[in-house]
C-alpha cells in the first residue's frame, strides 16, 4: 500500500487491473520496496460511498507492531470494498502482508481485521 515511509517514494496508482506494473501474488517473505503501482477504485465507484468506516493508518499487529499510513485512494477503496485487497505493505517489516478476518493488521485505535 501506499506508505508514508520516510525518504521513501509514493508509489502510482492505477484502476486498470490489466497494469502491467500492478503485482500480484503472495505475501512476502523477505522484505522488499514498494511495488510501482496498485490497483484502486475508480473515482466514480469510490464516490458511491462506503460500506465501512473511512481510515487510513493500520497496526502490524501479528508482526512488527508498527503503523502504516495508506493514500486517500487506497484508504477509500478499502471503505467501499473491504476485501478488494489480500495484502498491505507494513512500513515497519517492509513487507507485503495478508489482511482480512485472519489477516496481521488491525486499523489503528481498533481491534478490527475487517480491512488491513
Amino acid at each position: 500500500m501506499v506508505c508514508r515511509v520516510p525518504g521513501a517514494a509514493v508509489s502510482g496508482l492505477t484502476t486498470d487491473p490489466n497494469d502491467p506494473d500492478v503485482v500480484r501474488g503472495p505475501p512476502d517473505t523477505t522484505a522488499t520496496p514498494q511495488h510501482a503501482k496498485y490497483l484502486v477504485l475508480s473515482d466514480e465507484e469510490r464516490a458511491k460511498g462506503f460500506v465501512r468506516p473511512y481510515r487510513d493508518t493500520y497496526v502490524h499487529l501479528k508482526g512488527c507492531g508498527a503503523k502504516t499510513t495508506m493514500g486517500r485512494a487506497i484508504a477509500e477503496t478499502y471503505a467501499r470494498e473491504p476485501g478488494f485487497y489480500g495484502a498491505t505493505y507494513c512500513a515497519g517489516c517492509l513487507m507485503h502482508r495478508p489482511v482480512g478476518a485472519d489477516g496481521e493488521f488491525v486499523w489503528d485505535g481498533t481491534t478490527e481485521r475487517g480491512g488491513p
